[in-house]
Formats: structure tokens, sequence, C-alpha cells
């Protein structure tokens, strides 16, 4: 596959996230009302949703909305309050070694992802991350030194809370440890389950397993796949193999300590790189981070793509993502 992938630098919300909104929006709109406008929450809800449990960014979700045209319609997705449920698959772990970092390989549709690295500087805080619902995130780093990754947690249930980018927006926006972190996640709703690893420039981590009808577990874990403590939706893991990348990744942080370069080229190979592109789950992106020295990158089979916390010029790549067969393990 032949993928076009944009990075955006824009310090405040302004013309180029407008137009950001308005390309991707009809896609966006026909997914929000799949399930028919009655399944969706009023504006008055959504809006009122992240006044209680997420006041620190109301004031950006209005600016947003204003950009966005100011229509009810984007107003109630934009807050994405109780969205449409949605499944991916994903693996991220932290490397043993001395200097902090995280990788993760995000596995999901290649038609339905924005393919767009967001840099921002929203309520004076420089955020850089793989974009999802045009200002949520599935993974990225605050000027803080913090990083925040998320997976999904491998269950159906469905409930009353937030979908998950936002809830990572939120996080990086106004926190700066990964205690302060932990202890957001544990009180944000979110509507479906999802691990969510954080760790920061001191390499402190905690991993959030997040359910909407059961309180947040923190946990020390350093790898995270698509179930919790235990398979609770057995064909989603048959499909995944999420228990056996779990135990590949927790087999590759025990005994000695591998170098960096080899523990990322794991995520680039067979278990951990996923071709099931047909089913939804196929790889598209493995992401590095590395929160002391202020670095993310986005790598492939056949690239790397290093990027700027700070920002930059934007940039446009066209990016082969080959399938890989080669299962031999590094």
């Amino acid at each position: 596959m032949d993928l076009a992938w944009r990075s955006i630098s824009e310090a405040e919300p302004g013309p180029k996230w407008a137009g950001l909104f308005a390309g991707l929006w009809p896609a966006y709109q026909t997914w929000w009302l799949r399930e028919g406008l009655a399944a969706r929450p009023t504006y008055w809800q959504s809006r009122q949703a992240i006044k209680v449990h997420m006041p620190e960014i109301l004031t950006l979700y209005d600016q947003l909305c204003e950009l966005a045209g100011g229509s009810d319609m984007a107003a109630r997705f934009l807050s994405f309050y109780r969205p449409p449920p949605y499944l991916f698959g994903c693996s991220q772990a932290i490397w043993p070694g001395k200097e902090p970092v995280l990788v993760r390989n995000y596995d999901y549709d290649p038609q339905s992802f924005d393919r767009i690295v967001l840099q921002t500087r929203w309520q004076g805080r420089n955020v850089i991350g793989t974009s999802d619902g045009l200002w949520g995130l599935v993974d990225g780093m605050n000027d803080a030194g913090l990083v925040l990754s998320l997976t999904f947690g491998g269950r159906r249930i469905v409930g009353d809370g937030f979908g998950v980018p936002l809830i990572l927006r939120y996080v990086l926006q106004t926190c700066e440890t990964a205690q302060e972190a932990g202890a957001a996640l544990a009180r944000l709703p979110t509507h479906m389950s999802y691990n969510v690893t954080a760790l920061d420039a001191a390499r402190r981590y905690v991993t959030a397993f997040l359910a909407p009808d059961r309180p947040a577990i923190l946990t020390h874990a350093a790898v995270a796949t698509n179930h919790q403590e235990k398979v609770e939706w057995d064909a989603h893991a048959r499909m995944t193999a999420t228990v056996e990348r779990e135990r590949y990744l927790l087999r590759r942080l025990t005994g000695h300590v591998e170098p960096e370069e080899k523990f990322i080229k794991a995520f680039l190979k067979p278990p951990l790189y996923s071709i099931a592109f047909e089913r939804g789950f196929g790889t598209l992106y493995t992401a590095v981070y590395r929160p002391r020295l202020g670095q993310m990158e986005l790598r492939w089979p056949r690239g790397t793509w290093p990027l700027n916390l700070y920002g930059g010029p934007d940039e446009l790549r066209h990016i082969y993502t080959p399938e890989v067969t080669d299962t031999r393990s590094s």
C-alpha cells in the first residue's frame, strides 16, 4: 500500500486545523451517524460532559467548535462523548534500558485513519502525536516529557464515557508525570475498554486498564496488547493474537537488556507486525517515543520519519507499507 501521511504544525487553533476539519468531516460524519442520530448525545449533553470531567479544555473545545463552523452536529462529534464503538489491534512496550523509550504498533483499517501527525501549542503546552478524531490522539508526547499510547482492551461492553483519543489529548494537555496521568485516567469515564500506557522523562510508568463498567486498574505493566488482566473476548483474542504478542514482548523484556535498536526492529516483523489489512488489523506504523529527549519518530519496514516536538515545516510523505512475510525473529 502507498499511503499519504501529513505532518501539520499550528501553535494555536486556526486555519490549518479548520482546513483539516473541512477535509475529513464528511467521512467522520458518516461514521458518527452510522447508528442513527438518536444514538448520539445532544450538544448540551456533550458539552456538559466535557465541562464536568475535563473543564481545563472546555475553552479549547469551544474554539474548535467555532472553527469547525459552529454546527450542532460537528460540536457533538468533537466532544467525542459516547461515540460509536470501534476496535483496533496494537502492541506497546517500554524498553527496559536506562533511557526511557516507548515503542508501539498501531493496527487498524488504513481507510479509517487520519494519517496525520499533529503538533500543537494549545493552551501553552507543546504536544505532538498521531491524530485521531481531528484533535484526539492515539499516541503522543508533551513538553513535560510525558508519553501516552493506547491499545484496545478486548471487551465488547459499551458504556457512558468518552472516546479514548480525547482522553489522551486531555491528559497530555494537563499532566506532566506518569503518576498524574494515572490519576487522571482512573477518574475519566471511557465508553469502551482500553489500555493506556504512560511513561515520563524520569522513566516512571503506569499502564491503566480502563473500562466503562468497572473502576480503572492501574498497573506497573510494561507491555500492553489487546486484553486486560485476562482474555474476555475469545474470538477477538484469537483474531488479533493478543496473548501471543504479549508473551513475545514479555520474553524480550526478561533476561539481558537488548540494544534499543534491536528492540525497536522487533516491532517491524511478525508476530508484532501484522498484515491482516483485510480484517482491519494491519500494522499502519510503529511509533518510537523518547520523552527525556523530546523525540518522536514513525517507522515502517522501509522508512523512518523523525519528528520535532516543537514544530517544523509541514510535510507530505508517501509511505509504502509492504506485506512482510519474513517470520524469523530478530
